[in-house]
Formats: C-alpha cells, sequence, structure tokens
C-alpha cells in the first residue's frame, strides 16, 4: 500500500517534485481506529527522526494516514510544513463546498475522524462520516471493495445533502478521479491533496 500511495502522490505531483514513500519496519500493518495509531507512533517516529538523518533535504513531509496519526507530534519536531492527508482533504473540502461527508473504511476509524474534525475546527462543514465496512488492507486485492466505496459515497449524497466526498483512506487515493466522474460532484484524497498544498507552502518564502 505505501508503494501504491508513492505512485498516487506521483501522479498528481508536479515536474522538479520528487516522492519518497517511506512506512514504519515496526507498528500494526494498517491503522484502523485508536489502539492501531497508538501502536505505530514508536515506529512512525523511529522512521521520521531517521528520514530526517539520511541527508534528503526533504522540504514537506505527509503523514500518509486519514487518522493523521501522529500529527501534532511531528509538526512541533520541524520547521518545514508537515501535513496529514485527512487535514490536508478537509480544508480542500471546504474550497469547493459548504459541506462534506467522509466515507472511510471501519466504523472503528470514525471515531477519531471525528475527534480530528472537530480538533481542526470543520465541525460545522462536516455532515457525516461513514464507514463503507472494507478493511485497509481489502484496498490493496482485486478492487472489488470499490463497489462498496461507491455505493456509500451515493448514499451520502442522498441522505447527508453534502457537496463534497473525502475518501477517508490513504489506500483510496487512485479511486477519486473517476468517482468525481460517477458522483458528478468533487470527490477528494487526501493524499493529493495534502501534495497540493506541501508543493503551494514550500513555494512560500516563509517556509524557505
Amino acid at each position: 500500500m505505501t508503494n501504491s500511495i508513492g505512485e498516487a502522490a506521483r501522479k498528481i505531483a508536479t515536474d522538479g517534485t520528487t516522492i519518497v514513500a517511506v512506512n514504519p519496519e515496526h507498528g500494526p500493518a494498517s491503522i484502523q481506529g485508536p489502539q492501531d495509531g497508538e501502536d505505530a507512533l514508536p515506529g512512525l517516529f523511529e522512521t521520521f527522526e531517521k528520514e530526517l538523518a539520511s541527508g534528503h533535504n526533504y522540504d514537506a513531509v505527509i503523514i500518509a494516514c486519514f487518522d493523521d496519526t501522529g500529527l501534532p507530534e511531528l509538526k512541533s519536531r520541524i520547521s518545514i510544513p508537515v501535513l496529514g492527508v485527512g487535514e490536508a482533504a478537509f480544508h480542500a473540502a471546504t474550497m469547493l463546498g459548504s459541506t462534506f461527508s467522509v466515507v472511510t473504511t471501519l466504523a472503528v476509524s470514525i471515531p477519531v475522524i471525528e475527534e480530528n474534525i472537530t480538533a481542526y475546527g470543520f465541525d460545522s462543514h462536516c455532515s457525516k462520516v461513514r464507514a463503507s465496512g472494507v478493511a485497509v488492507l481489502e484496498l490493496e486485492e482485486d478492487g472489488s471493495s470499490d463497489e462498496d466505496i461507491l455505493t456509500e459515497a451515493k448514499k451520502a449524497i442522498r441522505d447527508d445533502n453534502c457537496d463534497v466526498i473525502i475518501l477517508g483512506c490513504a489506500g483510496m487515493a487512485d479511486l477519486a478521479a473517476n468517482m468525481t466522474g460517477s458522483l458528478g460532484r468533487p470527490v477528494i484524497d487526501g493524499v493529493g491533496a495534502a501534495v497540493v498544498m506541501c508543493e503551494g507552502l514550500v513555494r512560500l518564502e516563509s517556509f524557505k
């Protein structure tokens, strides 16, 4: 999945932007709910420090988990932009419409996403956070889960009266374009949103 996320990021990045996709060597196989997020932190912090010491001279960092795992801690450790894909998706959605609904993986992920929405100040824009019933690692299988995600997105449009759909998992990154066409309204992938925002932030003089 890390490789797939890296490829999705490269597709939207502009010429001259290099994407390095890395995954912690230790921790849960996927992050679904608060316990997985907590268990992922040691490996995440270890990887963060290792990459910073690698000499790559990164211009920005993206946490490619929709739960924005460890994001506040990592923001405090470095002066370059550090964005979470959830954070980026919420900002992008409010630029495209008044309200959004999130379609995520399993129900266990909903409370964490709702807490982040509140912490970031997007409560008034969020219609609902919905679970598709698709586990994170199922997204890497044969594409059979795509229809379940699309079905939940259609329910969100019908029942939530939302202007924008947000895909609530980095593993859904390659679904946004097709779903936008199918649904007839914006579908936001947090990976793409984070890449575009990081590129813009890096161009600002305040980060040079």
